[in-house]
Formats: structure tokens, C-alpha cells, sequence
């Protein structure tokens, strides 16, 4: 039963990192509701299914971060291109988000890791990307970013410390509110959230100590990882085909009814 329960946990992961709306939402809800609260699914075990998330946006933008290590030498004159554009790019929308950690992150898991604020932000997420669609035409590539753009949506991409409001619905909302398109918004968004992922995973890491896992717990911690890296790989496949001729509103409007249903489920309970 319990590694069933991981396969599932790595499934939501898989598709909740980048479709926009909300992992760790989803994965608060999915624990609150069903009660998967074992303590082989805590906190090392978000850690096992953020790394396959991880590998699966690697392997799937492998050329492209192979093009932009290889430009790091030059990536702050012209001569490195558009590679070394969103190096930079990236580097700087990343601030943003490196300063909110430091500052609120204790602040977050300790307070709003709930499903009520899950409920609050899932639904102004929802509105967000609602606006976003109707907002202004939506034409600009990544390659045409600027700094003050990337800051933008390094910002949006901080705001999704906050679970709930998802960080590729809340960094593809922000970069079509900037004119963008909505597929190059997500690859970009993708490409923004490889340090963050990352941080956030080895942040997790550091803090397990010296915790030493049992046999059957990393039976657990390889099957969340790897579900959640397929399942992850499959969803960016796919998700960025759908934005390419579809808009984000069947998304809001999902956020908006789970908003409703966990809002519906806290009055019972």
C-alpha cells in the first residue's frame, strides 16, 4: 500500500510542477484529504520527488542548458547570444526568489503550509491567469526579455514559495501580462525554476541531518522519484504543445473548483 501511495505522491508532483496549478498545494490537499500523513512522506521524501522533477526539466532542456554552460565564460558580453542572454536572464530572475527564502521561508512552512491558505491561493491564482489571458496580445519570445522582465517574473516565481499559487502559473501569468506567448513563457518559466528546484531540494536535504533511511523508506524515496521524474518529463512534453494553440483558462478554472471543494471540505471538518 505504501509504495502505491509513493507512485501516486510522485504522479501529482510530476504534474503539478509544471502544469499551473500548484505542487505544493496539491500534495498538502492530497495528505489532508486521503491522509497520507506517515512519516516515511514527509520532508525527506519531498526532497526524492522535487530531485526527479528536476532530472525530468533537465533531461527535457538538456541542449538548451548544454548551449548556456557553454557560453558562461563570455555569457556577459553580446558575443554569447541569446544562450548567454538567458543565462543571465535566469541568474537575475532568480534573486528574487533566493531573497524571499531567506527572509519568510521558516515564516511559510511553519504557518502556511495548510489547506486553507491552499484554498485562498489556489483561487488568486486562478484570477491571475484569468486576467492574463485577456489582458493584452501576446507575441514576445524569450529571447526578447529584458532585465527589469526577468525581475518580473522572478518576483511571480517568489510568490509561489507560497503554496498554493504555483510557480508556472504564476511566471507564465506574468510573462504574458508582459506580452510574451504563452508557450515561450513556459519554457522560460521551466528554465527559471531549475535553480529554485534545486535550492529548494538541497535546502530540504540539509535539513533531514543525519537521518538514515531504512531499506523499505528508499524503496519509497525511488519510486516517488522516479514516477515524478516520468510523469514530469511526459507533462512538459505535452503541456508546452497544448499552450502552443490553448489558453490557460481550463487551468483556472480547475483551481478555482479545488479552491471551492477544500474550502467546502474545511466547513465540514
Amino acid at each position: 500500500m505504501k509504495l502505491l501511495v509513493a507512485a501516486l505522491l510522485g504522479v501529482v508532483q510530476g504534474l503539478t510542477e509544471f502544469l499551473p496549478v500548484s505542487s505544493s498545494a496539491h500534495l498538502i490537499l492530497a495528505r489532508a484529504f486521503f491522509g497520507w500523513e506517515a512519516p516515511e512522506f514527509g520532508l525527506a521524501f519531498d526532497v526524492a520527488v522535487h530531485v526527479g522533477t528536476l532530472a525530468a526539466i533537465v533531461l527535457f532542456f538538456r541542449a538548451e542548458i548544454a548551449a548556456m554552460i557553454a557560453v558562461v565564460p563570455t555569457m556577459l558580453s553580446a558575443r554569447s547570444g541569446t544562450p548567454g542572454l538567458l543565462a543571465r536572464l535566469i541568474a537575475i530572475g532568480t534573486i528574487p526568489a533566493v531573497i524571499a527564502g531567506v527572509l519568510f521561508d521558516d515564516y511559510i512552512e511553519a504557518h502556511m503550509r495548510t489547506p486553507r491558505v491552499a484554498a485562498v491561493t489556489l483561487a488568486a491564482g486562478a484570477i491571475l491567469m484569468l486576467v492574463a489571458e485577456r489582458a493584452r496580445a501576446t507575441s514576445r519570445t524569450e529571447a526578447s526579455l529584458t532585465v527589469p522582465d526577468a525581475l518580473l517574473i522572478g518576483t511571480a516565481q517568489a510568490s509561489a514559495l507560497v503554496p498554493g499559487m504555483s510557480r508556472s502559473g504564476s511566471t507564465i501569468a506574468v510573462g504574458m501580462l508582459l506580452g510574451m506567448r504563452r508557450d515561450a513563457a513556459a519554457r522560460f518559466t521551466f528554465l527559471l525554476g531549475i535553480p529554485a528546484i534545486a535550492g529548494a531540494g538541497a535546502r530540504e536535504a540539509l535539513a533531514l541531518g543525519r537521518m538514515e533511511p531504512t531499506g523499505e523508506t528508499l524503496l519509497l524515496f525511488l519510486t516517488g522519484m522516479v514516477t515524478s521524474a516520468v510523469v514530469g518529463y511526459v507533462t512538459i512534453k505535452y503541456f508546452l504543445r497544448f499552450l502552443a494553440g490553448h489558453r490557460l483558462d481550463v487551468f483556472a478554472y480547475y483551481r478555482l473548483a479545488l479552491a471551492a471543494a477544500t474550502a467546502i471540505w474545511l466547513w465540514q471538518s
